[in-house]
């Protein structure tokens, strides 16, 4: 039996009424009500067809050629194009389903094929053999014999009754000259019936009926009529006879019609035969009509009757020859017909229920392998496979509790992992954000990760990632941090710390590097996190910070014995104010060289302690153009030779500064730009704004010799100058001006030639 299959809805809480849902409805197929209902419909034709061919030999020629035959053949093509329907569907479907690889399809194909060899075969041979026999027996029906012996039965018939008629014919004419002579308006009829007596007496004939002619009324147009006047019977006539048909022939023979004899059935009693005579006067008029009856019995009469009938039936089945053949065969093809459709449905339908039950087991397993295991088949026998489909129910069940089961683990670990995920992009947020480069590892020296801080630092992009941490780290430069990887993995977990000095663009570059190795709960090596810090910022401001502490005390130390100099050699020169020329003239050359020298040592001292003890800038919002010209407008007509062009960039805001500090470090640049140049060649002093990231550009270039990378980064240093004189604190003054207001200060090649000042100010 087959099992369809049902989908199991989710149960709902006891506070919500559900409606229970319909069963499926079965398919035709399924349904064993319209399976009988259909096989009664299929009797019921059956018995119909038998009935009509039944009674083929009652219905008419036209009825049997145009009605009978047209409907059955109409019904015939009707089956055959069903016929053909249904197993074109079918043999399409096994096709498809035999590429499809289904379950049972060529089981399902070489059953059907048998299944139709077995009914196709006998049906074909009998409807050839039925054929043949059936034309045979019509042909036999209508031989020469048969018809020679109804032809000759139904002419001997015929032939006794014209006879029987030509007998009474001659009575009646005999008794109407008897008569003519004869007053037929007498009241007394006594003569008239003695003179026909005989006639009835002796059998001749069985009954005479006289008439005579009323003359017409006075009426213009009127016709003559015929009064009864005596009739004589003999006593065998049977009982319920009627004078109507005699009465219609005498006044048909009195009219003139040519036809003056009947034949009057009485049923089982027999038949009545009339002959009329027309009774005329000596003169030729018509006075009255004589009707002559004979009666003929009961069985010849039949006899008579029957030979005709069969004459006639005979004469009405050739006529329908090949109608009844082509009934008789439309019949016989519809039976056939109907045998190869119903033997086709059932075993197309017996190979559907035996194959339908493990497609459906198939289909719901594909349901269940897709993840809808809410699949469930509903048995419908308690057989094999009432069994097999309660075990893959069972099974579906427990499919269900497991996935379930999987789904919450799943859910659990989904939120688990997003956590983590979270985790990760937090710490990655932080990685990409902080300063701190951190390189990561893993157990087999492979990189797993690198933060931008740390590609920026080393000089590395992200394409490192995965490749061998040693090979990365060959370089020459940072070869230090190979050996610090090496040195922290043989700690076994205690940190390696060290500070490395990277070459950058012609800087030095410090850093602070640590190397961490990751160990397991097992004690086994993880990996190693290698993490760097950018400690040139700090280098630079302790070295500053030791410069200013060094200015402040050369500041305090030289500038105390400075004034007694002074005073003593003043003094000195006013004592020999009256000494000899030659003593005064070197007495007053010696104080002059010495208060000069303390006059320049008084100007370095102050440069110590400026350096020292810088204010701390007064910042307001200044227009940075306005404060570049006036501070320009100094240089004018100063040095001839050297050309000085300001650019400013439109739309550039009020820049929070201190207006004072900020002119001290234009002027200090451009200075230097024309002490590079020795006082000849053009400089460039111009604006630029970056509004994506908040900031102002002051850039003063000149196209002098340039800055040697290697001392780029020494000129910001304390007493450090490229020039032959000077202190070597201006450009360090401007940075700490710079660093002050929240700003830098970069050194760079200008082009096609010299150097190029980059300051950036917040806005």
């Amino acid at each position: 039996m087959a099992a369809t299959v049902t989908s199991i809805t989710p149960r709902r809480s006891a506070t919500t009424a559900a409606p229970t849902p319909e069963p499926p409805r079965r398919p035709f197929r399924d349904n064993p009500r319209l399976i009988l209902a259909g096989i009664a419909i299929l009797l019921v034709v059956l018995i119909a067809l038998v009935a009509i061919a039944n009674g083929t030999s009652r219905f008419s020629p036209d009825f049997l050629s145009e009605f009978v035959l047209y409907a059955l053949s109409a019904a015939d093509l009707t089956m055959l194009a069903a016929l053909v329907f249904v197993l074109a569907r079918n043999i399409v479907k096994l096709i498809v389903e035999r590429r499809k690889a289904l379950p049972f399809a060529r089981f399902r194909a070489k059953l059907v094929l048998l299944l139709l060899g077995m009914t196709f075969v006998p049906a074909v041979l009998v409807l050839i053999v039925g054929s043949e026999l059936m034309i045979q027996s019509v042909d036999r029906w209508f031989n020469a014999p048969m018809d020679e012996i109804l032809t000759s039965a139904n002419k001997i018939a015929g032939d006794y009754y014209a006879e029987r008629q030509l007998l009474v014919s001659d009575h009646a004419n005999r008794i109407a000259r008897a008569l003519s002579s004869v007053d037929l308006g007498n009241r007394d009829v006594r003569p008239i019936r003695d003179l026909l007596a005989p006639n009835v007496t002796l059998q001749r004939v069985q009954m005479i009926e006289v008439y005579r002619v009323v003359p017409p009324q006075a009426q213009r147009g009127s016709l003559p009529t015929l009064e009864p006047v005596v009739d004589v019977a003999a006593p065998a006539l049977p009982p319920g006879y009627s004078r109507a048909a005699a009465d219609r022939l005498a006044a048909q023979a009195l009219s003139g019609a040519r036809e003056t004899r009947s034949v009057e059935t009485l049923g089982n009693s027999g038949d009545l035969l009339h002959a009329a005579a027309v009774i005329r006067a000596k003169d030729g008029r018509a006075t009255g009509a004589v009707v002559a009856t004979d009666y003929l019995t009961g069985d010849l009469a039949a006899r008579s009757r029957r030979m005709t009938q069969a004459f006639e039936n005979y004469n009405q089945l050739r006529v329908l020859k090949r109608p009844l053949a082509g009934v008789y065969l439309s019949f016989f093809l519809m039976v056939t017909l109907l045998i190869l459709v119903g033997s086709t449905w059932m075993g197309l339908y017996m190979t559907k229920r035996i194959t339908r039950p493990v497609q459906m087991l198939a289909a719901a397993a594909r349901e269940i392998g897709a993840g809808r295991l809410d699949q469930r088949l509903e048995p419908q026998s308690n057989d094999e496979f009432g069994s097999l489909v309660e075990a893959f129910n069972v099974m579906a069940s427990e499919l269900a509790t497991s996935r379930r089961k999987v789904e919450r683990s799943t859910i659990e670990l989904e939120r688990k992992h997003v956590e983590v995920e979270g985790r990760r992009r937090y710490i990655e947020t932080i990685l990409e954000r902080i300063t701190t480069g951190v390189v990561s590892l893993d157990a087999a020296g492979m990189i797993t990760t690198i933060n931008s801080a740390a590609g920026r630092l080393l000089s590395l992009d992200r394409r490192i990632v995965g490749q061998p941490a040693m090979a990365v780290f060959d370089r020459a430069d940072l070869q230090p941090i190979a050996k610090l990887l090496t040195s922290g993995g043989r700690t076994k977990g205690e940190p390696s710390a060290q500070e490395i000095a990277i070459p950058r663009e012609g800087q030095e570059l410090h850093l602070a590097v640590v190397a961490t190795s990751l160990l397991a709960e097992s004690g086994a090596s993880e990996g190693a996190v290698l993490v760097l810090d950018d400690v040139t910022p700090l280098i630079r401001a302790q070295k500053v910070a030791a410069w200013r502490e060094v200015a402040r005390r050369l500041a305090h130390e030289i500038k105390n014995p400075l004034t007694p100099i002074q005073l003593s050699a003043e003094r000195l020169r006013r004592h020999f104010s009256t000494a000899p020329p030659p003593a005064k003239a070197l007495v007053d050359e010696c104080t002059v060289t010495i208060v000069g020298e303390v006059e320049s040592l008084k100007g370095l001292v102050d440069e110590f302690s400026q350096f020292a003890r810088m204010p701390s800038p007064r910042t307001i919002p200044t227009d940075l153009a306005q404060l570049i010209t006036d501070t320009i407008s100094l240089y004018r007509g100063i040095f001839s030779d050297v050309r000085i062009d300001q650019r400013f960039a439109p739309g550039i805001p009020l820049v929070r500064l201190d207006a004072e500090q900020i002119k001290r470090v234009i002027i200090n640049l451009v200075d230097n730009a024309i002490e590079a140049m020795e006082r000849r060649g053009h400089i460039v002093v111009e604006t630029q704004l970056d509004p994506s990231n908040s900031l102002v550009r002051v850039v003063v270039a000149d196209d002098g010799p340039g800055i040697p990378p290697a001392e780029r980064e020494k000129l910001f240093l304390p007493y450090y100058s490229t020039k032959r004189r000077g202190s070597g604190l201006g450009l360090a003054i401007v940075r700490r001006i710079i660093a002050e207001h929240g700003g830098s200060i970069e050194v760079g090649n200008n082009a096609p030639r010299g150097t190029r000042f980059t300051i950036e100010l917040p806005c």
